[in-house]
């Protein structure tokens, strides 16, 4: 099955069954796993390999498949190659990584490290879009919705409007495959009018850009007003006092996935600090 960031796919999997306010919060662990730094590139290695094997089973828990997260990373490529870029550039800051090219006519050494630098961001764009989508694509929208309210529901004591910011929230990731289907739909309809994405010069493809751009403003604007009128219709008021056909009840798998990885960010942040294991194992290149 096919489908984009943001869309929920119905499934009957473990994770699909999990009370939504237990996934967020356990979403959020897991990316402050993926952030985490360390003093060597061997534990780089082997912390990132663990986060990273823990995202391809919740993939395949939710039927989730990898080439979807290779699509998601298309638009990211150019980003990746500026900063690598950017990283043969800056000053060296680790004399124990070894050089892997210089051009002596320039008086430019690139070392290693710049490659290791760039393969840990796009390892953690990758580890951080899985897991967004197998919360997006588990969780129904209007869940996802009660989950926000829930953890924002304490600042309603200053007045804070919680009901109206889950809702924003819920319906802007709710739009995001919309507006990428309505993306592939105006470029389909322009390329079949003779406009080329990918060919001619800078100046026609910005040109061809705009004729992608505006289309998609003018969708995007007539879907928000035909679902204020659908809102407002169906007697929505967003300060009114509201019931639920489902109310969130908390199961004993809930516990037990939340205390998983309330003990794995647990395990990344002890070995992250502790310098013992810091020092337990070293890079193989650092010390050619």
């Amino acid at each position: 099955m096919s489908f984009s960031l943001g869309r929920y796919v119905p499934y009957q999997s473990l994770i699909h069954k999990l009370d939504p306010r237990v996934k967020i919060l356990s979403t959020i662990l897991m990316m402050v796993c993926v952030f985490m730094s360390y003093k060597s590139w061997a534990m780089e290695a082997l912390m990132q390999g663990i986060i990273l094997v823990v995202c391809i089973i919740l993939l395949a828990l939710t039927h989730t498949r990898l080439s979807t997260i290779f699509k998601s990373l298309k638009s990211l490529w150019i980003m990746i190659i500026f900063l690598l870029l950017i990283y043969t550039i800056m000053p060296y800051q680790n004399p124990r990584m070894p050089v892997a090219f210089s051009v002596e006519a320039w008086n430019w050494t690139v070392y290693w490290d710049s490659f290791m630098q760039a393969a840990k961001i796009l390892l953690r764009l990758t580890m951080m879009i899985s897991l967004t989508m197998v919360l997006t694509s588990s969780t129904k929208p209007l869940d996802l919705t009660y989950a926000l309210e829930w953890y924002v529901s304490p600042l309603k004591v200053i007045h804070f409007p919680a009901h109206e910011v889950a809702m924003t929230i819920s319906i802007a990731l709710r739009f995001i495959p919309t507006i990428l289907e309505d993306t592939q739909r105006v470029m389909k309809a322009q390329e079949s009018r003779g406009v080329s994405f990918s060919h001619g010069k800078i100046g026609k493809r910005l040109a061809a850009l705009t004729s992608l751009i505006i289309p998609l403003f003018v969708s995007a604007f007539m879907r928000s007003d035909e679902l204020a009128n659908a809102m407002e219709c169906r007697g929505y008021d967003p300060r009114g006092k509201r019931t639920r056909y489902r109310a969130l009840k908390w199961h004993w798998k809930d516990t037990f996935f939340l205390l998983f990885s309330a003990a794995l960010v647990a395990f990344f942040i002890w070995w992250a600090v502790d310098p013992h294991f810091n020092a337990m194992l070293v890079f193989p290149v650092e010390v050619l």
